[in-house]
């Protein structure tokens, strides 16, 4: 598992003291009001103040002071490290843990791994490259287990959910 998780992507800058805008990749947004530091690019920065809007977060990193300083930073994802990322339900995973886990089926047959994941309104969608290229919807008819640890997706054959 990997020992950073990202939370949001710098996608501008805002006003002229160096404030960003970020893109959230998180569900909860209110976790970002909560944040005192952050990591981009592995260098630790802290966090100066937060203001939630209602698609983006504007935040106030020390170090970035003006708006050339900040648009550097576009595009860069800020990260925490794991064991201060959000407690997630039973049954929730990060997408970071589930890219790059291999899919089989009850049957054992190899299906592929998964390369991205796609967030639809009612359920997530797992990309799978195999032969070819499947989505596999993150459902619990379709999904019969995930196994972070052993980066494995067991899913019903293909044939009974189609």
């Amino acid at each position: 598992m990997k020992d950073f998780i990202s939370i949001g992507q710098i996608v501008n800058t805002h006003g002229i003291k160096g404030e960003v805008k970020v893109y959230p990749l998180t569900d909860d947004t209110k976790r970002f009001k909560k944040l005192k530091k952050v990591y981009i690019d592995g260098e630790e920065r802290n966090i100066l103040s937060c203001k939630l809007k209602p698609t983006t977060v504007v935040l106030k990193i020390e170090g970035i002071d003006s708006i050339e300083e900040g648009n550097k930073y576009r595009n860069k994802y800020l990260e925490v490290e794991r064991e201060n990322a959000v407690n997630l339900p039973e049954g929730r995973y990060f997408v970071i843990d589930i890219i790059g886990c291999s899919v089989v089926d009850t049957n054992g047959e190899n299906i592929g791994k998964v390369y991205d994941v796609m967030e639809t309104g009612s359920n997530d969608v797992y990309v799978v490259k195999g032969e070819k290229e499947i989505l596999i919807p993150a459902i619990e008819y379709v999904v019969t287990n995930i196994d972070i640890e052993n980066k494995l997706i067991t899913i019903k054959p293909l044939e009974m959910w189609q």
